[in-house]
This record gives structure tokens, sequence and C-alpha cells, in this order.
């Protein structure tokens, strides 16, 4: 392993760009991560370079079984592949830090030897008098880095006794902080006001500020872009990069995502979790150019009303574009990025049959089956309902096309008719109106009124009358789109057929 070490360590100078997305596998990805890993991604190909997955599991205590694969799975299908990945492989793993344990443990030895690290035998009890006692004096709650003047020899002794201990790191002061790429000068004065921090927990696995640092280093990251909450811990990493003698990688913190009110996301929000969107049927490019409209990073005219694929928003992306203020997600944005995304499927040369399979599927769990038209689930007729349904605005979701005011296109007639007419009046109308259609190969909704209004006068019926008689001949239901828009979207011959039904319903 230490051979494999001190091969990472005396790499060649970089000659590509190396990002990350490393995630706790804690559970969903949601919102907020995502477009961390998306803004890695679009760098990274934007500048033909790497994008890496790396799974940071060292809480254990935290972790949900399966949630690392599920991370995985949940990029690809957003299309954000990794080239490196605890699935995929590469030449830097391994990429779950739990495997990567004796590594750490090289590498804090080294900083102990050196001088840059100490055992804490502080037990947590007396961590929380230390912080209260700080609060009751007025001051910044921090450790007061008690075990760091403790002599060798009473070091060695409580090691001797099997006290527990963790290993913390020797803060200094920082002359200097490299410049942030989107937020610009850091404050390096921001570890005077902080206790040493823990390096190695006392089960031996390492937390975040050594992990991370050791792991971009070995694996060679040139950029670490991340959240802006990791903002105030970088002059801290930088010094663990000083007393390793290793050159930091560049940094650009994102800024934060923030509801539409205002408020933090939080990951007990089911509604920002992929996997919510994903079963709500939201497709990967609206999501993706939702995102890239909260904190910037492209020209601001360009991705506000065109749905863009992976490929364009890489080309487009600008790193001194993002913005420094956090960004409130706008879902009626996501609804108007799907819709383009249901048109763009719609306009290939070979719908795709998943769509069509599901469309179908959600009509049968929505629609009651003894008054479901089997005849419209036909592919061809769902593909033609959901080009109506798109060009007319109507939809954003295919769930959208079982809801009440869309019911028409699934639902004929049973029995019980609610008909306000005389039958033999109903019949004498309804035959009129089938012998119109046997004549006409397509109808638009203003045809159909002028000429229902003609038969309406020619029966000594009330137009309202005849409108109501046709909706309930034709769907059975009280309510729903205009009658000349139902006889549009549903066609000729369906209508021939129901209202021959209806005809045969009437008592």
């Amino acid at each position: 392993m230490f051979s494999t070490v001190r091969h990472f360590c005396s790499s060649a100078k970089l000659q590509s760009v190396r990002v990350r997305f490393a995630p706790s596998p804690t559970g969903y990805i949601h919102l907020g991560g995502l477009r961390t890993a998306l803004y890695n991604f679009l760098f990274a190909k934007s500048h033909r370079g790497k994008f890496i997955l790396r799974i940071e599991d060292t809480d254990q205590k935290r972790l949900v079984p399966g949630a690392a694969e599920q991370l995985e799975r949940d990029l690809d299908w957003m299309g954000l592949i990794p080239d490196e990945s605890p699935m995929k492989g590469g030449g830097f793993g391994p990429y779950s830090q739990s495997e990567r344990l004796l590594i750490y443990q090289h590498f804090v030895q080294e900083l102990e030897t050196e001088g840059h690290a100490y055992p804490c035998f502080c037990t947590n009890k007396r961590l929380e008098l230390v912080k209260k006692q700080a609060v009751r004096d007025g001051n910044i709650p921090k450790y007061d880095n008690r075990c760091r003047h403790l002599p060798s020899a009473v070091v060695e002794e409580k090691k001797r006794q099997g006290m527990p201990y963790c290993i913390r790191f020797k803060l200094s002061p920082l002359d200097d902080c490299p410049e942030d790429l989107v937020y610009g000068n850091v404050d390096s004065n921001a570890v005077l006001h902080e206790g040493d921090p823990v390096i190695l927990k006392q089960d031996r696995f390492p937390t975040y500020h050594l992990a991370n640092v050791v792991d971009d280093h070995l694996m060679e990251i040139t950029h670490v872009m991340r959240g802006t909450e990791w903002l105030v811990s970088t002059p801290k990493h930088i010094l663990l990069y000083k007393a390793f003698k290793w050159t930091p990688p560049k940094f650009a913190h994102l800024p934060l995502i923030m509801n539409s009110d205002g408020t933090k996301l939080s990951k007990r929000q089911d509604d920002i979790r992929l996997e919510y969107f994903r079963t709500k049927g939201f497709f990967p490019e609206a999501i993706a150019s939702l995102l890239c409209l909260v904190g910037g990073g492209f020209p601001a005219t360009d991705i506000q009303q065109k749905l863009s694929s992976l490929k364009e928003l890489s080309q487009k992306f600008q790193l001194e574009s993002i913005n420094t203020h956090s960004g409130r997600l706008d879902m009626l944005r996501l609804e108007h990025f799907n819709r383009l995304a249901l048109v763009k499927y719609l306009n290939q040369a070979e719908v795709d049959d998943d769509m069509v399979t599901s469309i179908a599927d959600i009509v049968r769990q929505s629609i009651t089956k003894s008054v479901l038209d089997e005849e419209m689930l036909k592919r061809e007729t769902l593909i033609k309902v959901l080009q109506w349904a798109t060009a007319e605005g109507r939809v954003y979701l295919l769930e959208d096309l079982v809801q009440p005011e869309m019911r028409f296109l699934w639902s004929q007639p049973q029995d019980d008719l609610p008909i306000r007419i005389q039958s033999s009046q109903a019949r004498a109308v309804l035959n009129l109106i089938i012998d119109w259609l046997k004549q006409q190969d397509s109808l638009n909704k203003t045809q159909v009124v002028a000429r229902f209004r003609e038969i309406a006068v020619e029966s000594n019926l009330k137009v309202g009358e005849l409108m109501k008689l046709m909706r309930t001949s034709l769907t059975g239901l009280q309510e729903g789109p205009s009658v000349g828009e139902i006889v549009e979207i549903l066609g000729p011959q369906v209508c021939i057929r129901r209202l021959t039904n209806s005809i045969s319903l009437l008592r």
C-alpha cells in the first residue's frame, strides 16, 4: 500500500483537469448535492477533464445501506457518468474512504512524527464543560488545546494504560490563503477562532478535514468545487497541505440553493430529493436545466427559456460567472423545461416505447376499468394525445394526462346516462351528428361548434342542451374542456364509436 502512496505523491505535474464529487452515503441525493455534482461534471467536460465520484463513508453511524450504490445509479440516470468511481474503478482507487483507512493512518503518523499532530485524551464530558464555560465567559466555544501541551512521557503513559484518544492537527496562523475562484479572498485568520481539529477519531476513522485533503492530493484533483458551507474550513485545509508540503488544488465554492420562499433546503424535504422528481416523471435534462438557473455559471440570457443538453451546458459553463449569493428554486421553470423535454422526445423520429408504455400504465391505474376506452390506448393514439396536450400547454408531466379535466380522453359512457331531453329526440340528434362526422376526415373546434349550432336549431334545441348531450354521450362526464375541443382531439372515428354506443344505452 505504501509503495502506491509514494507513487501518487511523486506523480508528474498534472496535465488535465480532474474534479470530484464526494457525497456521504447517508440517504438519497437531493437537489443541493446534485447541483454540486452537475457543476463539477460540466467544468470537467468543458476542459476535457475527468469527473470522479468518491464516496466519503467514514461516518459509520450515519451510513444508509445501499445508498452509495444508489448515488452512482442516480448520477448515471442524470447523465453525469463518472470517469472513475467505486463501481467503475480507475487508476486512483479505492474510491470509498472506508477502504482507505491504512492510507490515512500512514499520513497521520507522518504528521505526528513531524510535530504537526498530537494525541488528545479529553473525554466528551470534558469537551462539553469547556464549551459551556466559554459561552459563560462570552468567548467562542472551542477546544482549549489542552492535550497539545502534554509531555511525551505523559502521553506514553496514557497510551500504556489503554486510554482512548483521537488525533488532533495543530492549527497555526496562516499568512495567506489562495483566492477562491468564486468568492475571491478567503479569511486566512479564520483558524484563529477554532481549537485544534480532530483528524483521526477514536475509532481510527478520519474526519473530513484529513480524508478530503489526502484523497484530493493522491487522486490528483486539480479543482475542488463544493458547497459554500466549506468555505470557512479552507484555511485549515491549506494548513494541512502546507504540513504535508503538497501543492493545494484550486478551490471554488458554490452558493447555497434555497427554497422558493427563501428558506434553506433540508434533507428531510421529500420534494428536493432526486428520487421524488424521477418518480413524478421529470426528465434529467429538465432537472439539469433548472439547476443551472440557480447560482449562475452561464450567460444570463442563454438558458432562461431553452432546454439544454449536458453537452450544450458544458460548452456554455463559465466558472467565473457563478454567483456569490444564494439562488432560489423556481419550480414553475422546472414545469416549463419538462414540457420542452416532452416535446423534444415526441419530435424524435421514433417515439420511445417506454414513454408510450408509461402513459398506458398511468391511464389504467387511474381510470376505472368499467369506463376505460381501451381503443384510446393504442400507440398511435397515445402519441397523438400527448402531442396535442403538450402543444396546448396542458401537461408537463405524463401523469397530467389523467387529471380531471383530461379524463374525457379515456372515459366512455356506460349505463344510466344523465340525459335531460327525451330519448327519442336525443337519438335523432346523435344520429344527425354521426352522419356529419362520417363525412369528416379531420376536425377543428371552430368547425365543430358552428355545425353543432346549426344542428341545435334544426332539432329545436338550445345550444347548451345539445352541448350537454354531446359531453355526456362522448365522455359520460359532467365537466371538462369545451365540447369543441373534446370532439377535435378525439377525432371523427372515436366520436362515431362513442356516440353509437351511447345511442344503445338510451332508454
